[in-house]
């Protein structure tokens, strides 16, 4: 069964050869997330002494930025769906670092807080997020990390055309 445009693995698959592509071809999301998932291990282990996840400080900063965003509003700064975010406030609001509250002109809507448990959290993983930076930026560069910051601020406002609300932001 195996054809011109077709590789034979060992275990009997055959891979069409319109699957192989090369390296310099490689998928974007793929490269993307891969950069990111790396990203986000260094952040971790930095911020771990404060209890804190990259994931969790960044939602904890723009809450603080914000000043009590509804639920939406912070979904679409943070360019994740309403759901995921949800979960994502579960841990923080059980910890106290968050209040998550009625919308008192918009019943339908909550809106998120900060708690002094929050903003303290806050100030004790400012200076673990600064070495985390400082390690970042020494193993890439100063001048390139501010030029991958800068990039990647603007692919996440692109609009790609495929009906995302997150365009533009």
């Amino acid at each position: 069964m195996s054809g011109p445009d077709s590789v034979l693995p060992a275990h009997g698959l055959q891979i069409p050869d319109s699957l192989r592509i090369p390296p310099r071809v490689l998928c974007h999301a793929t490269s993307l997330r891969k950069a990111t998932r790396r990203i986000s291990q260094l952040y971790d282990a930095v911020l771990a002494p404060c209890g804190l996840r990259s994931t969790q400080r960044s939602i904890l900063m723009q809450v603080a930025r914000n000043q009590a965003p509804a639920v939406t509003e912070l979904a679409t700064i943070l360019v994740i769906d309403r759901s995921a975010l949800a979960q994502n406030l579960k841990p923080l609001e059980r910890e106290g670092l968050i209040s998550v509250d009625v919308d008192p002109e918009d019943k339908r809507s909550r809106r998120i807080r900060l708690t002094q448990l929050g903003l303290d959290k806050l100030l004790e993983s400012q200076a673990l997020w600064e070495q985390a930076q400082q390690c970042f930026e020494n193993s890439l560069g100063q001048q390139q990390a501010c030029e991958l910051r800068e990039l990647l601020a603007r692919v996440a406002v692109l609009d790609y055309g495929d009906s995302s609300d997150n365009a533009e932001r």
